[in-house]
């Protein structure tokens, strides 16, 4: 008989149809929501592509803040579906000023969504998350977070911030898998997609998925992939058994001791901390010196080393510091092998005080 090399990833058991309940209700403790949380069974740019279609129509106006693609993005979906956007965006690898948005509220006509990412992977930097929602909240806008790069390396509290749409991914602070994703919804945010007839009988339409709250939260619509909702467990029981303030201040820690490393390295961090992720620390490349080869260089080593996205001007290279990157380690690895890096390309590098600071942040 043929033997067909069994594994036994390829015969995983269903996933219990009364767990996602579960996984719902421990991923609302999380984000400090009582407000319904959807689970999407694909990465987290389908949830919030499914939150611009479920909100697009003619006649809605949105104030879309791009500090990213991922921004330019949310404003097409919205855009497709009919609605009037208007596009802000901060300089390249940038965050935006809090005095651009309240111009622009206070500018235009009535605005009914307010779309925005919170930390932005692509560049390392943090958008002024609560200043933007007490201007959207004193106007009544129903708001929009992209929280995917910052749920578990910053403080989010949904319904303190009055977030009405957050959307979230397990793969970056939280280490879990990336095929599965959550929103949690609120009633205003409810409201507003509901009305003048949803977009149904769409994998984007959370019209649909609310059904599944509707009916008592049984089994999820479609067929859910185990292995992914097993992973998000497992995730969900590290981060509660190490406790989601731990959490963040492992993270915190990891991004200040980067920065205090690329400091003494005589690498400036790209933005200061209070407008710099906890996950990434993205870094300008000197004039002369080209990315790729920083990068290779420090692949050579074994350490990997991006260049930002959609930030071109910028010329960043981004070290990355995120889930189970968040440690003593590997912020270490990354910040020598960029002074490595930048050595071989004839750049100077005190790669000896990188270290000396990055072990005295750790040992504070």
């Amino acid at each position: 008989m043929f033997d067909l090399g069994w594994n036994p990833l390829h015969g995983v058991p269903s996933y219990p149809a009364e767990r996602f309940a579960v996984l719902a209700d421990r991923i609302g403790n999380l984000l400090q929501s009582r407000n319904d949380i959807l689970l999407v069974q694909a990465e987290a740019v389908v949830a919030l592509e499914a939150a611009a279609v479920s909100l697009a129509r003619p006649g809605l106006s949105a104030l879309n803040i791009i500090t990213s693609p991922y921004g330019g993005w949310f404003g097409q979906w919205l855009r497709r579906g009919g609605a009037t956007v208007h596009d802000i965006a901060a300089g390249p690898g940038l965050p935006i000023e809090i005095e651009v948005v309240a111009r622009a509220l206070d500018a235009g006509p009535h605005i009914d969504v307010l779309a925005l990412v919170h930390a932005e992977s692509a560049s390392g930097i943090l958008n002024p998350l609560p200043e933007i929602l007490a201007l959207a909240r004193a106007r009544g806008i129903v708001t929009v977070v992209d929280a995917v790069a910052s749920v578990g390396g910053h403080r989010l509290e949904v319904d303190n911030l009055g977030i009405d749409i957050a959307v979230i991914g397990p793969q970056k602070a939280l280490g879990g898998p990336a095929g599965v994703s959550a929103l949690s919804v609120s009633r205003r945010a409810w409201e507003l997609i509901l009305r003048d007839g949803a977009p149904r009988n769409s994998i984007l339409s959370l019209a649909d998925l609310k059904t599944w709250i509707d009916g008592g939260r049984q089994g999820l619509p479609g067929t859910p992939a185990p292995l992914e909702f097993f992973a998000l467990e497992t995730a969900l029981g590290r981060v509660e058994a190490e406790g989601i303030e731990s959490v963040i201040a492992r993270h915190a820690l990891a991004a200040s001791a980067t920065r205090a490393g690329l400091a003494a390295l005589g690498a400036a961090a790209w933005v200061p901390p209070a407008k710099a992720s906890n996950l990434v620390t993205a870094v300008p490349v000197p004039e002369a010196l080209e990315p790729a080869a920083l990068i290779a260089a420090a692949a050579r080593l074994g350490v990997e080393l991006t260049e930002s996205v959609g930030t071109a001007p910028a010329r960043l290279l981004r070290l990355n510091h995120t889930g189970p990157r968040a440690v003593f380690q590997t912020v270490l690895a990354n910040v020598v092998a960029y002074g490595a890096a930048l050595r071989q390309a004839g750049h100077p590098a005190d790669i000896a005080a990188a270290s000396e600071a990055i072990s005295a942040a750790y040992s504070r």
